[in-house]
């Protein structure tokens, strides 16, 4: 029987490359594929001294992954599921979801800036890094004593900063520190439960994205992935979708599912003036994921803001 030949499209970064390498070995080794990685930068890579918030358009560490695609020069992308647009392109379909790493947060801290037993142990009046419009909403609700600045870079860039003293601490995710066993026993690092501080939708989950119509390719990408975490994915990207945005949306998210019930945690940021004012909540369970979707993003669009 003759194995089936495939190609990859990863970006460059060290995460990326292991993810690819993680599905790449699976398909050789429980599907018997031959493979091949091809690395292409994306915007995203390109440009990190902009956060996100404040770069135009969307899939900025997609779209050229994606055009990739539909140019047939690869035949599958492997993405962080958070980074995947939530409506796909025309031509293209996610093919698998799953293999669900730590969705919680990471919060490193120099030891000298450690202080309180709060969230947020950071000293008052201390500088922490993140891009993230969810990050920055939640981080000025739990300390608003910190000042903010930008954190772009890949995930050793990002901590090669905080050492060299540019912040006292930063916010990342524990997936990629575990996935590429960094060493940061010189900081201070503390997984926040992610029930409190909220990460973003189906973080921590692989999303593998094929062209429509590729019968060769989905028989084997088809196999992959988890149904039940890619129902979790549903729920939690459902509520993204309804918002009409991507992660720029400071939107954080929680669910579960115990027996045949859902649950589903939900916090909005809410701006004044470019100032973080406070946060929106929704706590809804249920069977039916669209009814969930649905009465959570009605909550988080009413008046009540948490300060």
């Amino acid at each position: 029987m003759t194995a089936t030949k495939l190609i990859i499209g990863s970006r460059g970064s060290d995460l990326a490359l292991y993810q690819a390498n993680f599905i790449r070995d699976i398909l050789i080794g429980e599907h018997g594929c031959e493979v091949e990685i091809k690395i292409i930068q994306t915007a995203g890579d390109k440009i990190d001294n902009v956060s996100f918030d404040k770069m135009e358009g969307k899939g900025f560490f997609t779209k050229e992954l994606e055009e990739a695609l539909l140019k047939n020069e690869i035949d599958l992308a492997v993405h962080s599921l958070k980074d995947l647009m939530t409506t796909q392109p025309a031509g293209l379909k996610l093919g698998a979801a799953g293999y669900r790493a730590d969705r919680s947060e990471m919060l490193l801290i120099r030891k000298s800036s450690r202080a309180g037993d709060g969230v947020i142990p950071v000293r008052e009046g201390g500088i922490i890094g993140t891009s993230s419009a969810r990050r920055k909403a939640q981080l000025h609700y739990h300390n608003p004593t910190l000042k903010i600045n930008d954190l772009r870079g890949n995930v050793p860039t990002r901590i090669r900063k905080l050492r060299e003293g540019l912040y006292d601490a930063i916010l990342i995710a524990s997936a990629g520190v575990k996935r590429l066993q960094l060493d940061v026993s010189d900081l201070d690092a503390i997984e926040l439960d992610p029930q409190v501080f909220l990460p973003a939708p189906a973080q921590g989950i692989l999303g593998i994205q094929i062209r429509e119509n590729d019968p060769r390719v989905e028989a084997v990408i088809a196999k992959m992935g988890s149904q039940e975490e890619l129902k979790q994915a549903e729920l939690e990207r459902g509520l993204l979708r309804k918002f009409g945005s991507g992660c720029s949306l400071p939107l954080g998210v929680w669910s579960d599912k115990q027996g045949e019930e859902y649950r589903l945690k939900a916090v909005l940021g809410v701006q004044y003036k470019d100032e973080w004012i406070g946060m929106k909540s929704a706590d809804v369970q249920g069977t039916n994921i669209e009814q969930m979707v649905n009465r959570a993003y009605a909550t988080l669009q009413g008046d009540s803001v948490c300060v």
